[in-house]
């Protein structure tokens, strides 16, 4: 089902990995003698220097070995893209023998750093552990905001490990362990730098450094231990997307997951010990709240469909473990009351769900497109009233962000609903201002450690809702800066009510002020974070490009209110108590008597409602400017396969000369 080879093939007989790089570099060898054959016939015919009949300064000498160096890297290249493209049809399988160790060199392993790999990880500076009381304070980090909301594997095994590898004694410690306690480490230290080449980041390399030799041992197909290594060094990937690709990676994690079956609960006669059940599914909504996060960030398909999966939700997180006593008592903090992962589980099947409606389905409108959005809406809402008032506040600060985003990326324009009412676009610019001044404060909060787990995709989640922010601003400007609440569109009977608006943080501020902060902080906040992700300033300066000319109309604007004459504290009470049709006409009259700038019509034209593919677009196009030619040449050759996927309805760029496209006009995986 997952692979082309069973389409080609008849079962049992598919063409394996190995076997087809072994008749792919025959045919090269055979190709490489013919080409010595050839130029050795040649040679007979014509001088063996070409010196002897040409001058050096001879311009026709130099240009035909110019075209027989040209042709040369043109065989090359197409050799090479040739045996690329095998890939592509060949059963690549996270279960197969072809990956074993003792089968062939290539392991699923190096398969998996090869693909996934940006840059190569420098050479560990330090060969010695740190400090105990230092690994352990980045150990009790990671449990406490990173574990709780992905438990892939057990608490108690962790503190084994990390006590084996301080004792001075002869205990044999597994490649796997020590792949787990160095990615741990290097999450934890990695979640904590905030500059590039900082002490946090250069621990952080340094400890990736030494788990990548353990990753025959830590990534061997075929077992648990595989999917939650490749859940570590994912989870990594989205703090260092400098060498690591949390796509690939992802991917390859679904793949696992899809092979040993973790996507379906085994039917009940099946069930012999209720503890590996709930730690199967936990590993199982580990891989699916990962994947859901990184393709929506990124717009792109989900690995696999919610119709192809059945698992429940497990009964806890791993974090209720017994017998911890005897490991390190006292030395990370004891579980909590509430379990932040179960609630963070149901939060991705509701995204999940509305979107692969909007955004994974045929490109044509919906029956009642408003009814579902905001059925899909109270839906969040709902999880968000049904929160533990026990979770620790900066996992209430990280699930509320992620909530903002999902309304706004439900309520942004798309395929299925294009249209977009003055009600939702006041909605989409109170929650893109709250996510905002969040995220602002999130960022330069003086400590660190007191912050949840906040990755490089939050660069691109803020950059989304500021060019939302733009985009409603440009649309309405003057309804939405106004003060005036819009009236909720009907419904009809029995569906979801619209959802309320958000209250403002600060109610005595007009929306005017409010933009201009909004836009400032957005400015400030990815300058903040290109100190930390270099791939953040290109988004810098593309918002700032983007939003110039918004910004200077609205500081005319709030000029000119400035310069108006103040109420007095009657009038205002007046006007709190008048009704909203009253409260625009002396709107409108007011607008008449001091006429306010309008919007640049130049700013209207070039910044329509864009869907969160378009935004994908844009910073693809942003980042361009910081990026080599050689990287620029590889990005336009996935932003090509991209565009042809998306004519045919779907969003996701294919794993370029790597895996085949899958059938156009329907859903397409990393995985065909």
């Amino acid at each position: 089902m997952f692979t082309f080879a069973n389409d080609q093939f008849a079962r049992g007989k598919e063409r394996s990995y190995v076997a087809a790089l072994e008749l792919r570099v025959e045919k090269l060898e055979r190709r490489l003698a013919f080409a010595r054959l050839r130029k050795a016939s040649v040679n007979l015919h014509e001088p063996d220097d070409l010196s002897t009949q040409y001058d050096r300064k001879d311009s026709l000498a130099k240009i035909r070995a110019a075209i027989h160096r040209k042709a040369a890297r043109r065989r090359e290249d197409s050799d090479i893209n040739s045996l690329v493209s095998d890939f592509g049809f060949m059963s690549v399988d996270a279960t197969s023998r072809d990956f074993e160790v003792d089968v062939s060199n290539l392991t699923f392993g190096r398969f998996v750093l090869a693909a996934s790999t940006n840059e190569m990880t420098p050479e560990p500076a330090e060969k010695s552990l740190p400090p105990r009381q230092e690994a352990l304070t980045m150990v009790q980090y990671y449990m406490a905001n990173i574990f709780s909301v992905v438990p892939a594997f057990s608490e108690t095994k962790l503190l084994t490990v990390l006590d084996d590898l301080y004792q001075q004694d002869d205990r044999v410690i597994q490649d796997s362990d020590y792949w787990l306690i160095y990615l741990v480490l290097a999450i934890g230290y990695a979640a904590q730098s905030r500059e590039r080449e900082d002490s946090y980041y250069l621990s952080a390399v340094d400890f990736v450094g030494r788990a990548l030799p353990c990753a025959d041992g830590a990534l061997g197909p075929g077992s648990i231990t595989q999917v939650q290594s490749l859940i570590l060094l994912t989870q990594y990937s989205m703090l260092d997307p400098v060498h690591f690709d949390s796509w690939y990676l992802i991917g390859f994690a679904c793949r696992a997951v899809i092979d040993m079956g973790l996507h379906q609960d085994p039917i009940q006669s099946q069930i012999t010990d209720a503890a590996a059940l709930d730690t199967r599914r936990r590993i199982f909504y580990c891989v699916y709240s990962l994947d859901r996060a990184i393709s929506m960030t990124h717009a792109r398909a989900f690995s696999f469909t919610d119709d192809s999966i059945n698992v429940a939700y497990p009964n806890s997180s791993g974090q209720r473990n017994a017998g911890r006593d005897s490991v390190a008592q006292g030395l990370v903090a004891g579980p909590q009351d509430a379990d932040p992962a179960l609630f963070l589980f149901e939060f991705r099947r509701k995204q999940s769900h509305w979107y692969q409606i909007l955004f994974q389905s045929e490109p044509k409108p919906l029956h009642d497109a408003a009814s579902f959005i905001w059925q899909m809406c109270l839906d969040m809402r709902e999880w968000n009233e049904s929160l533990a008032t026990t979770l620790s506040a900066p996992i209430r600060d990280l699930f509320d962000l992620d909530l903002r985003y999902s309304y706004v990326y439900c309520l942004a324009p798309s395929a299925r609903a294009p249209n977009i009412t003055p009600y939702t676009r006041a909605l989409i610019f109170e929650h893109a201002i709250a996510y905002v001044s969040a995220i602002h404060g999130v960022v330069h909060h003086p400590t660190p450690s007191h912050t949840a787990y906040y990755t490089y995709h939050d660069v691109l989640k803020l950059y989304f809702m500021a060019t939302q922010l733009v985009t409603v601003l440009n649309d309405g400007a003057d309804a939405l800066l106004s003060g005036v609440l819009p009236q909720a569109p009907l419904t009809r009977p029995g569906a979801a009510p619209p959802p309320p608006l958000p209250r403002p943080r600060n109610p005595n501020e007009d929306k005017v002020s409010q933009s201009l902060r909004c836009l400032q902080q957005v400015v400030e906040t990815l300058k903040k974070y290109g100190e930390r992700w270099e791939n953040a300033l290109p988004l810098k300066d593309n918002f700032e490009i983007m939003s110039r000319e918004l910004w200077s109309w609205l500081k005319a604007r709030k000029q000119m209110i400035e310069q108006r004459p103040h109420h007095s504290p009657q009038q205002q009470q007046h006007q709190q108590h008048q009704s909203p049709q009253q409260q625009q006409q002396q709107h409108f009259q007011a607008q008449q008597q001091h006429q306010s700038p309008q919007p640049p019509q130049q700013f209207q034209a070039q910044h329509q409602h864009q869907s969160p593919h378009q935004q994908q677009q844009q910073r693809f196009q942003a980042q361009q400017q910081y990026q080599s030619p050689q990287q620029q040449q590889q990005q336009h050759f996935q932003a090509q396969q991209a565009t042809q996927a998306m004519a045919h309805g779907n969003a996701m760029q294919q794993m370029p000369g790597v895996l085949p496209p899958g059938a156009p006009g329907g859903q397409q995986y990393r995985w065909a």
